[in-house]
């Protein structure tokens, strides 16, 4: 039995029975003061760390499990649909436009063909024709090259001609035939672009005649014989500027029958061919041309 003291200080009471009071409380967490000791300053010792709880894992695992379960019934609803949809086609997909500036781009249904360029008469469509130079260049008509700046054939009124013939000797070699200065149809050297007629005269192969003895003195003096052979041409016409078969002049005849004032010859075979009538090639061209 403890002692009971007056908690004002006064003498115990020897009638009364000591009490021991209330129990006392527990004693306070470490770092804490004691109740019923307002003198002694509070001890601070080192702070205790609040003690774990598994509430949160356990409410996050709940969670989590809600979810999980809610995933797997949209899943299942995602997949249902997908299965057990409608019968319909599915939709297209719609790609980007290749060109973005086009906001709806239509298919074409244009199964026209671009217009053809059709070809002027001012440039034919001939990858031999040429510009002539010279009044000879017009000689390459004969060979199937039009001439870019001549005239134009628009008919027989007006217009001008030139004739050109080969030879046996030098096929491709094309040598001028004259005409009358008071034809219609004449054409001076410098005029040659205003020539829209090309006759050619081609010697027949084989169309060789007898040979006519004619004598010369060559430049040294010496008396040389020629033979001189007579054959046949065919005569054709040609539009200057598209190298176009315009018509037919018929055969003219290259005659040997008498010796000319001048000759050309082959110093080998010592032969030399005739020259086409003049004036059978005027008559062809007269015929032509009126």
């Amino acid at each position: 039995m403890t002692d009971s003291h007056s908690p004002y200080g006064g003498q115990p009471n020897p009638n009364v029975t000591p009490w021991s009071g209330p129990p006392a409380p527990p004693a306070p967490p470490a770092g804490y003061p004691a109740y019923g000791q307002p003198g002694q300053p509070p001890q601070y010792g080192a702070p205790v760390p609040p003690q774990k709880s598994n509430r949160g894992l356990v409410i996050g695992l709940a969670v989590g499990a809600a979810v999980i379960v809610l995933l797997a019934l949209c899943g299942t609803g995602v997949g249902l649909f997908l299965v057990g949809g409608d019968d319909k086609d599915p939709q297209p997909i719609v790609s980007a436009p290749v060109n973005p500036t086009t906001a709806n781009p239509q298919p074409s249904t244009d199964t026209s063909t671009a217009p053809e360029q059709s070809q002027s008469p001012e440039q034919p469509n001939n990858d031999n024709a040429v510009t002539a130079r010279y009044s000879s260049d017009l000689s390459s008509v004969c060979d199937g090259s039009p001439i870019l700046n001549a005239t134009p054939y628009s008919g027989p009124s007006g217009a001008k001609a030139y004739a050109f013939a080969n030879s046996p000797e030098r096929p491709s070699y094309w040598s001028s035939k004259s005409v009358s200065s008071n034809k219609p149809y004449y054409a001076k050297s410098a005029d040659f672009e205003k020539v829209s007629v090309v006759g050619c005269l081609k010697v027949i192969e084989g169309s060789e005649g007898t040979p006519k003895s004619c004598e010369y003195k060559d430049s040294a003096g010496k008396v040389v014989t020629v033979s001189l052979i007579s054959s046949r041409y065919t005569m054709t016409f040609y539009a200057a500027k598209t190298g176009e078969k315009i018509g037919d002049g018929g055969t003219v005849n290259a005659p040997a029958n008498r010796c000319p004032s001048f000759i050309s010859y082959n110093k080998t075979t010592m032969k030399s061919y005739a020259a086409p009538d003049s004036g059978t090639i005027e008559a062809a061209v007269d015929k032509f041309l009126s």
